[in-house]
């Protein structure tokens, strides 16, 4: 719960707040069958954004650049202990059906197909 706190104390109501709205819009809440994941892929010219997630949220994965079928993407990642302990954390308390019943209803699926809690 250090960890939680840790990221917590770093990140400003706005950043958490921004952190929600891009997996709100743009973000996977799913799994590979064996453990669940937090993905965001976005064109390379957000760049910026992904070294922000990576600053911000340290134990993450960033991916790429891939080129494929004529898209040039990052695939950001956060899985494991750091999406148990901290992503999942956050988001309970951030994303609400109040906020996005649709983005709310993938995060709590997700949770339950791999047994993350209620």
């Amino acid at each position: 719960m250090k960890q939680l706190a840790d990221t917590l104390l770093a990140m400003t109501d706005f950043e958490a707040g921004y952190l929600v709205g891009l997996l709100i819009g743009e973000g996977h809440f799913g799994g590979d069958g064996r453990q669940p994941h937090i993905t965001l892929r976005m064109h390379t010219r957000h760049a910026r954004i992904f070294e922000w997630l990576t600053d911000r949220l340290p134990e993450s994965r960033l991916y790429g650049p891939y080129s494929h079928g004529g898209r040039n993407y990052y695939q950001w990642m956060a899985r494991g202990t750091y999406l148990r302990t901290v992503i999942c954390p956050l988001l309970e308390q951030h994303l609400t059906p109040e906020v996005d019943a649709y983005a709310h209803g993938r995060f709590v699926t997700m949770k339950e197909r791999y047994g993350l809690g209620p």
